[in-house]
C-alpha cells in the first residue's frame, strides 16, 4: 500500500492497540494484519487500485 497517508494509519492503528495494553510486538503483528486486511477489503470495492486513498483504508477497518 504506496498510498499517501497509509502508513499513517497504520501507526494509528498500533497506537490503539498500544494505548489498549498490547505488548508492542502484538501490537505490530495485529495492526499490519488488520491494515493489511482492511486495504484488501478496501481494494475490492474501487475499480481501480489506483484510486485507492487512506480513507478508504480507515473505513474498511
Amino acid at each position: 500500500m504506496a498510498t499517501g497517508g497509509s502508513g499513517d494509519v497504520l501507526a494509528g492503528i498500533i497506537g490503539s492497540l498500544l494505548a489498549q495494553g498490547f505488548s508492542a510486538e502484538k501490537a505490530a503483528a495485529v495492526g499490519v494484519y488488520w491494515h493489511g486486511a482492511a486495504g484488501d477489503l478496501a481494494a475490492s470495492n474501487r475499480v481501480s487500485i489506483g484510486s485507492l486513498v487512506a480513507g478508504d483504508i480507515v473505513e474498511a477497518l
